[in-house]
């Protein structure tokens, strides 16, 4: 099967800027108060529904794997950058890694306890969202929870070039409505358990989202 050509782009780009990605990463110091929130309440959820394991879907260098791990979850990462899974590996060697897409899970169905795609969406096509939404569904325990963040906008469609460090990059990012987002997870079959809108400021120069969400069925 030929892979698409986005998810080309997004794994030669963040192989190529993941040493100063992680500079940037290097904890979650720089990580707002509310979306420590969202990760916190989402880790709560998983602990207390006992259904398996969390993915951690577009992981990079494994800092936000490892701090929903310090809250007593089991869960792992993966990343279609093989650079991005070294560096998690080697910085956090007592939590899984594994290379792979968001777009062809092998876990196998109502495997999951939860996924977590913090930042990791918006690389993805609008049209390819509904799809991708679905497999997250099919692997989702019933009851089980979906934490989304991503960075928001009214539809707007950006090439960058240069990125981390002036690297070069040819992934492109695709920033839709909050609406949009919900809108999306529920037709999967998702229940909206919350959702945070952060306007620009300090921390982005975007608007960001977090959605909390459940598999109702």
């Amino acid at each position: 099967m030929i892979e698409p050509a986005y998810l080309h782009a997004i794994r030669e780009s963040y192989n190529t800027v993941s040493e100063d990605y992680l500079k940037l990463v290097q904890d979650l110091s720089g990580l707002d108060g509310l979306s420590r929130a969202m990760l916190a309440a989402f880790a709560e959820r998983v602990r207390s529904g006992g259904l398996g394991p969390v993915a951690d879907l577009g992981c990079g260098p494994g800092v936000v794997t490892a701090h929903v791990a310090a809250m007593d979850v089991p869960i792992f990462g993966i990343d279609l950058s093989p650079r991005m899974i070294e560096l998690a590996q080697r910085r956090f060697p007592h939590l899984h890694f594994a290379e792979g897409s968001m777009t062809a899970l092998e876990a196998g169905d109502a495997e999951l306890g939860g996924i977590l795609a913090f930042y990791s969406i918006h690389h993805t096509p609008p049209q390819h969202l509904p799809a991708l939404f679905a497999k997250f569904h099919r692997a989702l325990a019933p009851g089980g929870h979906l934490l989304v963040g991503t960075h928001l906008g009214d539809g707007e469609h950006l090439r960058p070039t240069q990125a981390y460090g002036h690297h070069p990059v040819s992934y492109e990012t695709y920033l839709q409505p909050a609406d949009r987002i919900v809108e999306l997870l529920e037709a999967a079959g998702f229940t909206m358990i919350a959702r945070l809108v952060q306007e620009p400021g300090e921390n982005s120069k975007r608007r960001q989202g977090c959605f909390l969400a459940t598999r109702s069925r």
